[in-house]
């Protein structure tokens, strides 16, 4: 329990902009987006500068009090949610630091938005890649802790291949500066890479530098039919080849996916006349005005006439382009209007992702006979998210419940399949003991590290590695 005393030091370091303790304002920080986490704390930080950070993490280090650092909340494996820890938000520290066009770099606070630094790069003629559902309040400094990933990391990475520097305050307190903005330094260890990823366990990030690249003159964006995930493979390969990588997006949904959305998501319609079993969506992006269109309409036009595409709309402007895209991204929260599942964010080689969801499927549906597989994702990188719903609206913690036994099948699969339990979201508590019981020296060795950083554990001490 924190005492009062250590309260005040807190309240006194960050100012009356910089803690609170009215539940109010306390309560969305304390539940997931997914609503299936709640916590407390006995107070919520504020910090509006990276020395702000610096002092309560030094005050919070020298009481031997844990700390949960939380970027937009918008995790779903449970990582941000406080349990009695000291609540610390980088919303406040939203700052711009530098634009520097000539390095393609964007130094930015941990608080920032993802949509604004999208927009910070549009604004300087460049292109920041990443892309995702909740890019709308997302921050950075959880991106970067999460290794976030997204719909195009097929053509430019994870959020680990986008960060050149961090700045981070460690768990004593002292600020480490690795903003350089170098794409090349081997002096060492790259140490920023200890801090992507490790959802807060060795320290706050706050502010990094990010990897800009030219913008595409032009982006193509359509939508097609498939048979088969084994068929949007094969489709894969032969776009990666024809457009001598200017793919950058090709995106998996599933009939049963695409209709939550079509039924829970206002202003959405099927681009296609016929039902189909799977779709893909696929973009690309051109140096120059009109490749796009003309590698897009080869592409498509030969795997229509191969038989590999069944139907295919190509998007003609921005609107709908966007339309489409509003097909794929809203699938979770397309869910979550359904009802509770059990969701598995997994990766398997790409080589060997239909095979994974044939066996999957059935192996889930053997096992729950009301199963509603849900499997989509992104092929370019072998992500799946493979989640298991209810054909019955309105399910909750029962079905979630229920479903356990299901989830260590599928994950023993994916150990099988060589893949891993967690592929873009984390591992929060969610999958803490999963990740522990699968892969004990990965998770030893992790704790190693913990140990020499943090030795009093006090840095989102439940979470990635807990006992």
């Amino acid at each position: 329990m924190i005492n009062t005393a250590t309260l005040d030091q807190l309240k006194a370091a960050l100012g009356p902009k910089g803690w609170s303790d009215d539940p109010a304002e306390l309560d969305p920080h304390v539940t997931d987006w997914r609503g299936r986490y709640r916590g407390e704390t006995p107070i919520l930080l504020k910090p509006a500068t990276t020395a702000e950070v610096a002092e309560a993490v030094r005050i919070c280090a020298a009481n031997g009090i844990a700390i949960t650092p939380q970027g937009g909340n918008t995790g779903l494996v449970g990582g941000a949610t406080p349990k009695g820890e000291v609540l610390i938000s980088l919303k406040r520290m939203t700052a711009i630091r530098e634009t520097d066009t000539a390095n393609d770099s964007l130094t930015v606070e941990a608080g920032c938005i993802l949509e604004t630094v999208q927009e910070t790069a549009r604004e300087a003629g460049r292109l920041f890649p990443l892309s995702l559902g909740s890019q709308g309040s997302a921050t950075i400094g959880g991106l970067i802790s999460t290794n976030a990933g997204g719909v195009h990391v097929l053509r430019y990475g994870m959020m680990r291949d986008l960060v050149l520097g961090i700045e981070a305050v460690l768990p004593d307190g002292q600020i480490w500066n690795g903003l350089r903005g170098l794409r090349k330094d081997n002096s060492g260890y790259d140490l920023k890479q200890l801090f992507i990823g490790a959802e807060g366990t060795l320290g706050i990030v706050t502010a990094a530098t990010l990897k800009l690249f030219p913008r595409p003159a032009e982006t193509c964006v359509a939508w097609a039919a498939v048979a088969s995930p084994d068929d949007a493979v094969t489709l894969l390969g032969d776009l990666k080849a024809a457009t001598g990588g200017a793919l950058s997006a090709l995106e998996l949904v599933p009939r049963n996916a695409l209709d939550l959305v079509l039924k829970h998501i206002p202003g959405t319609r099927d681009p296609l006349d016929s039902r189909h079993p799977w779709h893909v969506l696929v973009e690309i992006g051109a140096a120059r005005n009109g490749e796009g269109r003309a590698m897009m309409e080869a592409g498509l036009g030969h795997a229509l006439e191969s038989g590999l595409v069944k139907d295919a709309v190509i998007a003609e402007n921005e609107a709908q382009a966007l339309a489409l895209w509003q097909l794929r991204e809203p699938i979770a929260e397309a869910e979550k209007a359904h009802g509770k599942a059990a969701k598995h964010d997994l990766s398997i080689p790409v080589s060997r992702m239909p095979a994974f969801i044939k066996e999957a499927t059935a192996l889930i549906e053997s096992m729950i006979p009301d199963a509603n597989v849900i499997a989509f994702g992104h092929v370019g990188d072998g992500n799946v998210h493979f989640n298991i719903a209810s054909q019955q609206p309105g399910t909750g913690e029962d079905f979630l419940a229920s479903c356990r036994p299901a989830t260590e099948a599928v994950f023993e699969l994916v150990t099988r399949y060589n893949g891993s339990i967690a592929a873009e979201h984390g591992v929060g508590v969610l999958k803490s003991a999963d990740l522990a019981a699968r892969r004990p020296l990965d998770v030893a060795l992790m704790r190693s590290v913990k140990a020499a950083l943090d030795p009093e554990n006090i840095m989102n001490p439940r979470v990635l590695i807990a006992d």
